[in-house]
């Protein structure tokens, strides 16, 4: 019988034991609340390892230990093991009901109305929700103001330019990228930017969902919080959703993602439709 023939085995360019793994591990969730699995150890090599790079580290150690001297590089930890997928009107059918929920308050009289992507990542959830309400109210100013948070600080920033390869608004209608999009030219070819008008609407500010104190106090009609709990453990997500419910108006809405389910806090939500959640009053 033949031997099988095997490839060389790839060599790691960094040694990486699995008590970094475990010490990276902690100190994300500490930091950010994000419960990384046993599983995802090649995707904190390969995240991590950039940043040893970056910084002309040579061990995981090295790194470990600048963590501790350099408060500045906790950015670059969280971002680099921060998650970010979104599309534009991701999970679509909420913003008929988005759409429809601020009509509502509108017509009971509520003179201006709060929104809040509390994970917006690049932008496309709170941009998606800006051209819902123009769309809604039929002028580029509708009586919303849109806040956009996010714990990656680079990601939003990205947000916060508007600007995006082609391929990720293809999906949206002629109507959409004629109406809300610019189209660049020359260097710019195969990118759009959103208009002002609707960049006008949304304010960017960095924020971890995990941290002590959120600089919001305002209530909120709407909070979009999607596809972000599934990082959390159940006490993490219990926490947060605890504070969102302080901040949501009595007829305020929660939109969550499409594999999250809050069965764990039905003192604090109950459900309205499919991964929609309206606030229980006297929690």
């Amino acid at each position: 019988m033949a031997k099988e023939v095997r490839g060389p085995v790839q060599e790691r360019e960094f040694v990486f034991t699995q008590r970094d793994f475990e010490k990276i591990r902690r100190l994300i969730y500490d930091h950010a609340g994000i419960a990384l699995g046993p599983g995802k150890k090649d995707m904190v090599y390969s995240r991590i390892a950039r940043r040893l790079r970056a910084l002309g580290l040579k061990t995981f150690q090295d790194y470990l230990d600048a963590l501790d001297t350099q408060p500045d590089e906790w950015t670059q930890f969280v971002n680099a093991l921060t998650t970010n997928l979104t599309a534009f009107f991701r999970e679509a059918h909420h913003f008929p009901i988005l759409a429809e929920h601020v009509l509502e308050l509108k017509r009971r009289g509520r003179q201006r109305i709060r929104l809040w992507s509390s994970a917006c990542s690049t932008g496309e959830e709170p941009y998606s929700m800006a051209m819902t309400l123009v769309d809604a109210f039929k002028t580029w100013k509708p009586p919303v103001e849109i806040l956009a948070t996010d714990v990656d600080t680079n990601v939003l920033e990205q947000a916060a330019e508007g600007i995006y390869p082609w391929e990720r608004v293809e999906r949206l209608s002629e109507s959409q990228l004629k109406r809300f999009f610019l189209k660049g030219k020359g260097a710019r070819a195969g990118w759009v930017r959103v208009r002002p008008e609707l960049r006008a609407l949304i304010e960017f500010q960095p924020l971890n969902l995990l941290g002590e104190s959120w600089t919001i106090s305002t209530p909120f009609e709407v909070i979009f919080c999607r596809n972000v709990m599934i990082y959390f453990d159940k006490p993490t997500q219990a926490k947060i959703l605890a504070r969102f419910h302080a901040l949501l108006q009595p007829d305020g809405l929660l939109f969550v993602g499409h594999s999250e389910s809050l069965t764990h806090v039905t003192h604090l939500f109950r459900l309205r439709g499919k991964t929609v959640y309206v606030p229980l009053q006297g929690a």
